[in-house]
């Protein structure tokens, strides 16, 4: 049957009941009483109706599913329905607001920015990564225009010439920025930043990288070929001159594996497929063999002290000889005849550290944030002199790297230099005895 049929057929009942009890009282008081019992129950019943629908016009002003008015008749069935109406829309707006919520935790969660935009630019809403790139607060900027808010002649011409398909690079902040902006709906346009920074600097050390190894590999290469014509261009040549150059091509092919041997060690070190496995370090054995080494390396050239008082540390045995090595062997190569270098490993507040101290010829400051960078070298000329190949102290920072530990440099020109690694406590095994070695 049809609901709107169903929802007359109280009302024509009670009109009914109306009708005939008027009748009933007429036909035993008369006639002005039955119609009095008529109008009086029809003015009732025309309260009644006013006044649920004084109680509808109320809540529809505030309307909520925990306080509907109780109906009766046909208002029991009108309420009804509007509680279910509203209970379902309670239920459709908590389900939107928790979709909107998880949105936004997900945009915020993005490493790239989004803003919305209305068709005028006007800030609508704006995530944590967009704020961060073009300096937008989104309390403070909600409403303003985008254009007020990103001062760039670029962005502006990029909004005037409409050409969104093809992306803006921007500079803002120091930063590096990829911005494109999608139109979606009729009034609406979603302004998208990609923070190229870091991969572009990370390009940049790759291309780098590439050319200062072609051009260290270039020289030994040249050198040894030069020899290789000499000697086919002239097999009589005498036997000390074939000899020299036979040393000669020794060498740089020594300087080529050894450069081959640093660039495997650092992607090596880079790699994830390597994670460093902790073992107990002994330090004394360790750095005595370093003090070995150092000492062979010089040669009797200059004064050499190990100085330990400090405990075992947790790290890889072999990368650390390699980091401290690195440390030793670079104040050999840069501390003149009769020097003094001073290798010594303590214990102090923050946790242990070793040091390499020498009196040689020092580094001007300009140098020093550098030091580290892949083949950066303060005198190049002496860095081949004394066959170095650029990527010592790029080793040493990847190895401090993995091992939570940090390079402190601190040098003053013609007077010497001391590089200080710096561990955490975490690292501390147990502390040893002391032991003083010297050379």
């Amino acid at each position: 049957m049809n609901p709107r049929l169903l929802f007359w057929i109280p009302a024509v009942l009670r009109l009914a009941l109306i009708l005939v009890g008027a009748g009933v009282v007429w036909y035993f008081f008369g006639l002005v009483m039955g119609l009095t019992a008529g109008v009086l129950g029809l003015c009732g019943m025309l309260v009644v109706q006013l006044h649920y629908l004084f109680q509808l016009s109320n809540w529809l002003d505030h309307p909520s599913s925990s306080r509907l008015p109780d109906g009766w008749g046909a208002w029991t069935d009108i309420f009804s329905r509007l509680y279910k109406l509203r209970r379902d829309d309670e239920r459709n707006q908590a389900e939107l607001a928790e979709w909107l919520a998880r949105f936004r935790q997900a945009m915020s969660l993005l490493p790239d920015g989004v803003a919305i935009m209305d068709d005028v630019l006007f800030l609508e809403w704006c995530n944590t990564a967009a704020e961060k790139h073009l300096g937008l607060q989104l309390e403070r900027d909600k409403g303003m225009r985008v254009t007020n808010l990103v001062r760039s002649p670029e962005f502006i011409d990029y909004i005037i010439l409409g050409r969104y398909e093809q992306p803006l690079t921007l500079a803002v902040r120091d930063r590096k920025l990829i911005v494109q902006i999608i139109p979606f709906e009729n009034r609406r346009q979603i302004l998208v930043t990609h923070d190229a920074t870091e991969s572009d600097r990370i390009e940049m050390m790759r291309r780098d990288f590439v050319a200062n190894a072609s051009h260290e590999l270039r020289t030994p290469l040249t050198v040894i070929n030069g020899f290789l014509e000499i000697a086919c261009s002239q097999p009589n040549l005498e036997v000390q001159t074939r000899l020299s150059h036979l040393k000669l091509m020794a060498e740089q092919g020594q300087r080529m594996q050894n450069l081959v041997e640093d660039m495997l060690t650092l992607t090596r070190l880079e790699s994830i497929d390597y994670p460093l496995r902790p073992e107990r370090v002994n330090i004394h054995v360790l750095l005595e063999q370093i003090l070995q080494d150092t000492q062979a390396l010089s040669g009797g050239r200059h004064e050499i002290f190990l100085d330990i008082d400090g405990p075992d540390i947790k790290g890889g045995t072999e990368e650390l000889r390699s980091a401290f090595g690195n440390l030793a062997t670079n104040a050999v190569r840069y501390t003149p005849q009769n020097g003094t270098i001073r290798l010594s490993w303590k214990m102090k507040e923050s946790g242990p550290q070793f040091a390499v101290q020498d009196n040689g010829i020092g580094i001007k400051p300009e140098h020093i944030a550098r030091l580290t960078e892949r083949f950066y070298r303060v005198d190049k000329s002496r860095s081949r002199e004394t066959q170095g190949t650029g990527l010592g102290l790029a080793i040493v920072k990847h190895v401090l790297l993995r091992h939570d530990a940090s390079l402190v440099i601190d040098s003053v020109p013609e007077k010497g230099s001391t590089f200080i690694v710096r561990f955490p406590l975490k690292a501390v095994c147990e502390a040893p005895a002391e032991k003083l070695i010297g050379a």
